[in-house]
């Protein structure tokens, strides 16, 4: 197993308890989680957090640290589901629920992706804009990058090659320092909920947009897959967990540097609470000081290069998954053409659209918003039932209280994808009423699915979990899927998938139609 700042040999795996080799095993394993979250922070996170900072300076930090527990739930239960199935989640998907969950998931997810890497080259042509490069220069150099730091054929060069795009993101320091970051203020809320100038539609609205931009679907594909081609087995799950956790904080210590700066660029100028795109931010700060601009310019530059890469490789890791193809960094060209062709064609193909003099880029923008939170709710509902199969994870399946932890973000995430979908087709709904009686629902529905839960586990027998000693869990994977008895669900399970595959249908069918009626216009 190699990773960018390391190795660790198969025959030394047993002689590793000091400080000092723990501490060589983590920098050998870190990656899949850090480069997860980092890429979350794209062009469309970068615009979501300066449009946060601008029209509302730091009253809305609270919301990134309540995404922090949300993150690492949802990302350490793929973090187990890659390291003992060694199967990625779109197969899992497919082989324990059918071919039309399957097919749903992954169909969804591909348009999701596709129109997302879209975005990242919006986000590269809006940064050479303001370098004064050419975007038709920029945008084609970019993509050849990301095809041939991807199809090298070497898992730790691209590693390597993501950790160095990581390390040009570290200019978020001097550029919030240069910023006049109000500490105090932040701290206070940081911890302290508040929307300045009051609650409005406007800000639920930015809120909810921050939450879906910061928990995407393409995360789950992403690290799971990621893991497996790393070689990340169940003996390294600890390794791996800490580098999610690491992840996250770096994600939202990214998003809170964008807010303060962007806060700053529009302080007491006629352009706070008029945001426009990330390009007006970096315009902004260009009129404190050019190299403000400038430097703000390189980070939506390189976050939309990270982006891109990690998004169009969850995709083509799906890709293989659902066309059982070899799909492995770890492969040479010649070894994965389709799964490299893939990759390639999905990159060229969305910078190509990007330069397309009238093409519809603010269509696209906000389909990919509504798209994300259409599918994020599904896609976490799979996952929880995975991580509570005990023929895919034996004695790694979830513990109750992490169920009952991800059973209410789940909801939460469904509260507000249904706000986000009914606000992006009815524009004029009045968001803070809907988003009130959608709480009131949500809570109703919890309480109440927790007192049927409680009486059904009175009659039907409690789920058998194996219980064996550390070492034999550590050495446990997943038989192969072949031999894997069939899913059993429950009449409540079956009548709730049958709930949420009408809400898709519906919020599909609505998308559709809003999309088509926005093309017309």
């Amino acid at each position: 197993m190699q990773g960018a700042f390391g190795r660790v040999p198969r025959e030394r795996i047993e002689e590793r308890p000091g400080f000092r080799t723990r501490l060589l095993t983590l920098l050998a394993i870190v990656g899949p989680g850090i480069i997860v979250m980092v890429g979350d922070n794209d062009a469309g996170g970068v615009a979501t957090y300066a449009q946060a900072g601008q029209n509302y300076g730091y009253s809305l930090l609270w919301v990134l640290l309540l995404l922090i527990p949300v993150l690492i739930v949802n990302q350490e239960m793929v973090v187990r589901l890659g390291a003992v199935t060694g199967v990625g989640h779109a197969r899992l998907i497919t082989e324990r629920f059918g071919r039309f969950w399957g097919w749903f998931s992954v169909g969804d997810l591909f348009l999701l992706n596709f129109l997302t890497i879209v975005t990242e080259f919006i986000g590269i042509s809006l940064a050479a804009e303001h370098l004064g490069v050419s975007r038709y220069v920029v945008v084609p150099v970019a993509a050849v990058v990301l095809v041939a730091v991807t199809a090298s054929g070497s898992f730790r060069r691209w590693e390597r090659a993501m950790f160095a795009f990581i390390g040009a993101s570290l200019l978020l320091i001097p550029l919030t320092l240069m910023s006049g970051p109000q500490w105090g203020r932040a701290a206070h809320d940081f911890v302290v909920p508040g929307v300045q100038g009051g609650a409005s539609s406007e800000a639920i609205l930015l809120i909810i947009a921050i939450v879906g931009t910061t928990v995407a679907p393409w995360q789950l594909f992403f690290q799971q897959s990621n893991v497996i081609d790393k070689r990340i087995t169940p003996r390294f799950i600890g390794y791996e967990r800490a580098d999610t956790v690491i992840g996250s904080f770096v994600v939202v210590a990214g998003a809170a540097a964008l807010i303060m700066i962007a806060d700053f660029a529009a302080r007491g100028t006629a352009v706070h609470g008029h945001f426009t795109d990330a390009a007006g931010v970096a315009d902004a700060l260009a009129r404190h000081d050019s190299v403000l601009g400038v430097l703000f310019a390189i980070v939506l530059l390189d976050a939309s290069i990270i982006g891109a890469a990690a998004v169009t490789l969850a995709t083509s890791y799906a890709f293989g998954d659902v066309f059982n193809l070899r799909h492995s960094l770890h492969r040479s060209f010649g070894e994965a053409k389709q799964f490299y062709a893939s990759y390639s064609l999905l990159v060229l193909v969305a910078a190509a659209i990007v330069l397309i003099p009238g093409a519809p880029l603010g269509l696209i923008t906000e389909a990919v918003q509504a798209l994300a939170g259409l599918l994020l709710p599904s896609a976490s509902v799979f996952l929880l039932l995975l991580c509570n199969d005990t023929e895919v994870l034996g004695p790694w399946v979830n513990p109750r209280w992490l169920n009952m932890l991800a059973t209410v973000t789940i909801a939460v995430l469904l509260m507000l994808s249904g706000t986000l979908m009914a606000t992006t087709l009815f524009p004029a709904v009045n968001v803070t009423q809907l988003t009130i009686w959608l709480a009131i629902a949500l809570v109703t529905g919890l309480l109440t699915a927790a007192v049927a839960l409680r009486a059904a586990r009175r009659r039907a027998p409690t789920r058998q979990v194996p219980v064996m000693p550390q070492a034999e869990k550590l050495a446990w994977r997943m038989p192969p899927l072949a031999l894997l008895r069939p899913v059993s669900w429950s009449a409540g399970t079956r009548l709730g998938m049958m709930a949420l595959r009408g809400y898709l249908v519906l919020s599909a069918l609505l998308l559709l139609i809003k999309a088509i009626r926005l093309g017309s216009s």
